[in-house]
């Protein structure tokens, strides 16, 4: 173990282990790693919402429509995507903004006998599939959120809930995976992906979306016309 963290260290930070650190000088270098791991995630998540703008906007445009029509969002993700699900499920059904609504929300990876009974007895890809079948309705928006974009369990919650004609949103990372091909073939509604391969500037990227959407969603609402209207943002 201890092998495996010095290697990790060499890989990552080579300029500490160059020759014998005094503190001071160590404490510069790894203040200077911190601030550029910074520069970079601000320059990630800039790169990405100037490109996703539109896009954005048209997602929480269509959550906005399906809470005003009385529907609900339904959210899930697997390990750190997993726990930002269950942060999405919050912030929709527990607002802390003075004036804003709770609105109906569930984390599909919140039931844990219910994943592992179906993780047991059927298969892990299909832990998502059977509470979208039992819990969506047509309207209802499914957003899941894979690093990858490539977890089974999410493509096959993806291809049940366009099924059942729920808004789909999905949030990746990298190239997008399988998840950006879905919806390049029309099988996801929206897709957002974080062009770069790192998990951590694209778990902060995602977010930070999930708070603006959060953000734009309530905006939205105010607005009763244009959530009736027909029309989209572009």
């Amino acid at each position: 173990m201890t092998k495996a963290i010095e290697n990790f260290s060499e890989s990552f930070y080579p300029f500490l282990h160059e020759s014998k650190k005094e503190p001071q000088e160590l404490k510069a270098q790894l203040g200077f790693s911190l601030l550029e791991k910074v520069r970079e995630s601000i320059e990630v998540k800039q790169k990405f919402f100037e490109n996703n703008k539109d896009g954005i906007l048209a997602a929480s445009l269509a959550m906005a429509r399906a809470f005003h029509s009385g529907r609900k969002l339904l959210v899930c993700g697997n390990g750190g995507s997993g726990t930002d699900a269950q942060h999405i499920a919050v912030e929709f059904m527990h607002p802390i903004t003075v004036g804003r609504k709770a609105l109906p929300a569930i984390c599909l990876n919140n039931d844990m006998a219910m994943v592992t009974a179906v993780a047991n007895d059927v298969n892990f890809a299909d832990v998502y599939v059977r509470q979208i079948i039992a819990l969506g309705k047509p309207g209802d928006v499914l957003i899941a959120i894979s690093t990858s974009g490539n977890s089974e369990n999410l493509l096959h919650a993806f291809q049940t809930a366009q099924r059942m004609q729920l808004v789909t949103i999905g949030f990746a990372g990298d190239e997008g995976g399988k998840m950006q091909e879905m919806k390049e073939q029309d099988l996801i509604d929206f897709c957002f992906t974080v062009p770069t391969s790192s998990i951590h500037r694209i778990q902060e990227s995602h977010v930070t979306l999930y708070h603006i959407m959060w953000d734009m969603v309530h905006e939205f609402l105010q607005h009763p016309a244009l959530l009736e209207a027909e029309n989209e943002v572009h």
